[in-house]
């Protein structure tokens, strides 16, 4: 099918788990002709969810794109996972489209993904529009749910259609006036729609009082109705049951009739190096820009990076740059994506989502261009939940290594909140998410794809060590082995420094008593010293270091007998300046509904945190402000989901480093047996 940007429509369904998000995405793609037959996510034959992982659990985990022809309309829609523990991706879906579908399952009415989809989805200035699915459920009260939802989000949610027929189908409610439904009135809903989508503009409003309804154009509806969206002043409320398929076709004709083109959608925020907003233009004529959303490492294809076009056309065998890189790469192939199937287009215009394959210089969130004129341009990122949920891990067989750092960094290039981190100073690998079920997910697929098994345990805490006090210290080293031997003496003094300073360095030798070209020797020793440090084995920080004396011999001082002689009067100086352990303090911020407050507070308190406040936020969510230990967080996502069902949520940020109590320092002092280098 030819079509333009006008005629293209890039949705996403999004909403809480078990809503229906993916049933519906089978019923709107056999319902456009895409497919033959609805598949089943009970039996594993959906066209979203492919992956092993989702047949098994019977739920979506990463994002899936296909491509309907309606009309004259091209409709790119994307079905997103509901889980929290996945929200990367779902995020990610966000920033290629101008609409967000928040399906919301009838019988469970308002829940706490679709809080977090709606505020997403307002603050990234999206279209709106609510789905009520599920409508067939015996019992479910409609009415209620429609007062619900605008109780919750707003006057601005209104009906624009309503189930008929005992929800056996549904009538549209804003070009049509009359028919019988279910609940309340397609009369009173048709007023109701209308007259706040007039009001938007002033024009569209005074030709509908002076002339009256029947005056009004299908174009100026549309405008005013898109102008409505993308302005937040409306939030259209649908009904659909994906399982009968009541309200899906009519769901398709609003897709094509009244959601906005990516030419009418609020712009894009793409910003220069030095934050300055540039504007893209959806004019297949100009330059290409278009951005990187999304990653998948396919066993047959090879890497995949599927873009949003945002200006510019590109074809199959153009050259493409990758951000600032100054060597192009050649589109060989170019795809569109449709669920489970590749299909090669010849060419992908504003609008259009589209992939290429095998470049493996492509990552998440790069912008691809045309022109050295884009070289510094980005798209303004997303905030993405930070993955604070660690473990650490090493390959069960040896000899694996190189393979699980090839599968950590192809499963971390397709998950924006799956991070994998090395800890030179712990000698651990550490991959972090956002929950247990999130990196149990990332485990199965590194043993699936990649066939590396791992042993995983906490990651160790990144302590500190400090002084308290001042002291003194002296070595002299000494070594006489025949011939040449080794020689060097130093007296110093470490002086405490305020949190979070460092370390300092001073020379204040006098007389030449020690010669200057042996001061970095001596340096060098002190770094060593205090990389492995002086109570627990953890690395000292804080403190200032004054090399005030010492001796040298003409002959026998040699390099390496300083940095010794440095490094042996630094322990000594430490052992007399009250060493103290430091643990990373950590601001928290917690995201509850009301009613679990006290829980939520009571666990907080019995984690050595201090709560520094409260906030309320619309909807009946609290939010909780405190500063905890990071060793007391170990398992706080677990006991956070287990607490407020799974509708709370968290967030972490180093504060800053305090002393731990004099208990935890006594039981890490004597787990750690310092070893003195033998001279």
């Amino acid at each position: 099918m030819s079509y333009n940007t006008e005629n293209i429509r890039n949705v996403a369904l999004a909403g809480h788990a078990g809503a229906g998000k993916t049933t519906l995405f089978e019923a709107l793609l056999h319902a456009g002709g895409m497919i033959q037959n609805v598949g089943s996510v009970e039996r594993g034959t959906t066209q979203s969810d492919t992956d092993a992982q989702e047949k098994a659990r019977g739920h979506s985990i990463d994002s899936c794109i296909a491509g309907i022809d309606h009309g004259d309309c091209h409709i790119n829609l994307i079905d997103t996972a509901g889980y929290s523990d996945f929200r990367g991706g779902t995020l990610s879906a966000f920033t290629a489209v101008e609409t967000v579908a928040i399906v919301v399952n009838a019988a469970n009415g308002i829940e706490h993904g679709t809080r977090r989809m709606m505020d997403r989805a307002r603050e990234r200035g999206l279209a709106r529009l609510l789905v009520i699915n599920k409508i067939d459920t015996e019992g479910v009260d409609l009415a209620g749910l429609v007062n619900a939802l605008r109780d919750e989000f707003g006057c601005e949610c209104l009906p624009v259609n309503l189930p008929a027929d005992g929800a056996s189908r549904v009538l549209d409610c804003f070009f049509h006036r009359d028919g019988k439904t279910d609940f309340s009135s397609l009369t009173e809903a048709h007023q109701q729609i209308l007259d706040q989508v007039v009001e938007i503009n002033e024009a569209t409003m005074g030709d509908y009082l002076d002339k009256g309804e029947d005056a009004l154009t299908p174009q100026q509806l549309h405008d005013a109705f898109e102008q409505c969206l993308r302005e937040g002043h409306l939030v259209p409320i649908c009904f659909a049951s994906a399982r009968t398929g009541a309200g899906v076709r009519e769901l398709l004709e609003i897709f094509d009739r009244l959601l906005p083109n990516p030419a009418e959608a609020n712009p894009p925020l793409f910003r220069s190096s030095d934050n300055t907003q540039i504007a893209v233009d959806p004019n297949p004529a100009q330059h290409v820009v278009a951005d990187v959303f999304k990653v998948i490492n396919d066993p047959f294809v090879g890497k995949l990076s599927v873009f949003r076009v945002w200006q510019g056309t590109i074809r199959r065998d153009s050259q493409l740059f990758i951000d600032d890189n100054r060597k192009a790469f050649k589109v060989g192939h170019l795809f569109r994506l449709n669920g489970k199937s590749h299909v090669e287009i010849d060419q992908a215009i504003p609008g259009d989502i589209a992939a290429v394959a095998k470049i493996d210089d492509i990552h998440f969130d790069a912008v691809l261009h045309d022109s050295h004129d884009e070289d510094s341009i980005h798209l303004e990122p997303l905030s993405f939940p930070q993955p604070m949920f660690g473990l650490a891990l090493q390959p069960k067989h040896k000899g694996q290594e190189q393979k699980l750092s090839v599968a950590l960094t192809r499963l971390a290039e397709e998950d924006p909140c799956f991070r994998m981190e090395h800890h030179k100073e712990l000698n651990e690998t550490v991959i972090r998410g956002l929950s247990d079920l999130h990196l149990k997910i990332v485990l199965e697929r590194m043993k699936d794809r990649y066939g590396v098994e791992v042993v995983t345990h906490p990651p160790r805490i990144a302590y500190r060590e400090t002084i308290a006090g001042s002291a003194e210290g002296h070595h002299r080293h000494k070594k006489q082995t025949g011939g040449a031997g080794q020689f060097g003496e130093v007296f110093l003094r470490v002086d405490p420094l305020e949190r979070g300073a460092g370390f300092e360095f001073i020379d204040a030798v006098k007389g030449g008593v020690i010669p200057g070209q042996f001061l970095p020797a001596i340096e060098k020793g002190v770094r060593q010293a205090m990389e492995s440090g002086a109570v627990a084995g953890y690395p000292l920080q804080d403190l200032r270091v004054t090399v005030y004396d010492g001796k040298y011999h003409p002959v026998d001082s040699k390099e390496v007998a300083f940095v010794s002689a440095g490094k042996k009067a630094f322990l000594d100086a430490i052992s007399k300046a009250h060493p103290i352990v430091l643990e990373p303090i950590m601001d928290v911020e917690v995201s509850i509904p009301e009613d679990n407050v006290g829980d939520v507070t009571g666990g907080l308190a019995g984690k050595r945190a201090r709560i520094m406040g409260t906030d309320t936020k619309r909807g009946g969510e609290l939010v909780i402000k405190a500063q905890a230990p990071l060793a007391e967080l170990t398992d706080y996502p677990t006991e956070l989901k287990a607490m407020t069902g799974g509708q709370g949520r968290y967030s972490l940020d180093l504060s800053h480093y305090e002393p731990v109590p004099p208990p935890v320092q006594r039981q890490l002092s004597e787990a750690w047996k310092p070893k003195l280098d033998e001279d």
